[in-house]
């Protein structure tokens, strides 16, 4: 791809509105566009990012058995009526009519739509457990959209749900989306903590937030710093492995403020181990019992001819305030330079050849680097605009590409300068370059 055939409208100056990383960097390189308030275009590069984080995030919650539909992001209020929460929730609810006068509302979250979708099918505990997700826009009309995508009206979402037949078989399940959110986070390059959190209007009494730290964070931290050495490879999607998990991080102190408790912070962690910061949540996870199958009657039979309300839990992460996220947590802001992680990069290669009017053989020999680079899926930008060499780098330094290669007149077939953001620049063969970024790849 060139970037003169790229739509990257880049900005010569970070936008006067933008007050964090994240949002200065998205509107800067043309990620996004704002629509209206708290409501956002996503622009190609944008687009791009949160499609492969999206990926990931499928993939995780396949590899524990959920399975994928896709519920409508308008729904009927009858069925947040008969859960009790249609005038609970309060005025982030966007409520509509339609032609008919019916009360309508665009979904802020999907506990009611999936438990009428779970309960018109499933009638015996023989299939349970049920793990179901989607991934869809929701819209929550916040008083104040700030921060652009970090907290803004319309954003893309996937929230799972559990359907289990006793709490023990629940637990079970909010162990297993436990597990996959610290693996998703893990693929991201974040590092994420599982923290004791309220549970809000979701309900229950059950809940952990997945913070990554960040001082532009609305979320005030309050942890034990050595839960930050814990480790999740080798837990088995088994009931002790799970619940030995969890409890390896609950040994540590490691809550938001509305659980912070000052005496109970100061008895359980010694004062060299304290951290208090801020962070962003990145992830939330809630076991809430029989709260909507019972006023919705979600029950399945059980042997004998009784009947049983399944117990529920609900799991979200936040698809597109993820690539803020890790804008928030790898962008140099002094230096005005991102480097993506390559799981989820608009593109693993930036090239710059050095151009001029009367010689176009470094756009030659980025062109041949490209074709051979494309043999092996490794995804390339080319820039091939005359400008001068340091608003080049300037401007792949804030796409992103992990990885540049630089030409010149100089560049022969065989060594080719090329650089991992932020290290120093080697000169390789192709074949080294291809192998570099594959094992790189490879790990994600």
């Amino acid at each position: 791809m060139y970037i003169s055939q790229s739509f990257i409208p880049i900005l010569k100056n970070n936008p006067s509105e933008a007050k964090i990383k994240s949002h200065q960097l998205m509107l800067r390189v043309g990620m996004i566009k704002q629509s209206s308030a708290g409501i956002y275009s996503w622009l190609p590069l944008g687009f791009k990012v949160m499609k492969k984080i999206e990926q990931i995030v499928r993939e995780e919650q396949n590899k524990i058995g959920a399975q994928e539909i896709l519920m409508p992001t308008i729904q009927s209020s009858e069925i947040w009526k008969e859960s009790g929460r249609y005038e609970d929730y309060g005025e982030e609810m966007l409520r509509i009519k339609d032609r008919q006068d019916r009360e309508m509302l665009y979904g802020p979250t999907n506990e009611e739509l999936v438990t009428d979708i779970f309960r018109a099918s499933i009638k015996s505990y023989k299939s349970l457990p049920q793990l179901l997700y989607h991934i869809q826009w929701k819209f929550r009309d916040e008083i104040r959209p700030r921060f652009g995508i970090m907290r803004c009206r319309e954003f893309y979402m996937k929230d799972a749900y559990s359907f289990d037949i006793s709490d023990e078989e629940a637990l079970f399940s909010y162990n297993k989306f436990f597990l996959s959110y610290l693996k998703t986070f893990k693929r991201l390059d974040l590092t994420a903590i599982p923290m004791a959190a309220d549970t809000g209007p979701i309900g229950g009494n059950l809940s952990h937030e997945f913070i990554i730290l960040a001082e532009t964070g609305e979320s005030k931290i309050y942890t034990d710093k050595r839960i930050f050495d814990l480790k999740s490879e080798g837990t088995k999607l088994e009931k002790k492995s799970l619940e030995n998990l969890r409890k390896k991080y609950e040994e540590f102190y490691s809550v938001t403020d509305e659980k912070f408790n000052k005496d109970e912070f100061e008895k359980k962690v010694l004062e060299t181990n304290r951290l208090k910061t801020k962070g962003i949540e990145v992830g939330h996870i809630f076991y809430f019992g029989d709260k909507y199958s019972k006023p919705m009657e979600a029950s399945v039979d059980l042997p004998g001819g009784k009947k049983n309300f399944v117990k529920m839990g609900s799991y979200g992460v936040g698809v597109s305030r993820l690539v803020g996220a890790i804008i928030e947590a790898k962008y140099d802001e002094k230096n005005e330079v991102m480097k993506w992680p390559i799981s989820v990069a608009p593109y693993d290669v930036g090239i710059i050849p050095m151009i001029n009017k009367n010689d176009n053989s470094a756009l030659e020999k980025a062109n041949k680097i490209n074709f051979e680079l494309k043999k092996d899926n490794i995804d390339v930008i080319i820039d091939d605009t005359d400008e001068n060499f340091s608003s080049k780098i300037k401007k792949m330094n804030l796409i992103g590409a992990p990885y540049q290669i630089i030409i010149g007149k100089k560049t022969d077939s065989d060594l080719i300068e090329f650089k991992e953001v932020g290290k120093e620049t080697q000169k390789l063969k192709i074949i080294e370059i291809i192998k570099i970024i594959q094992e790189q790849k490879e790990k994600n």
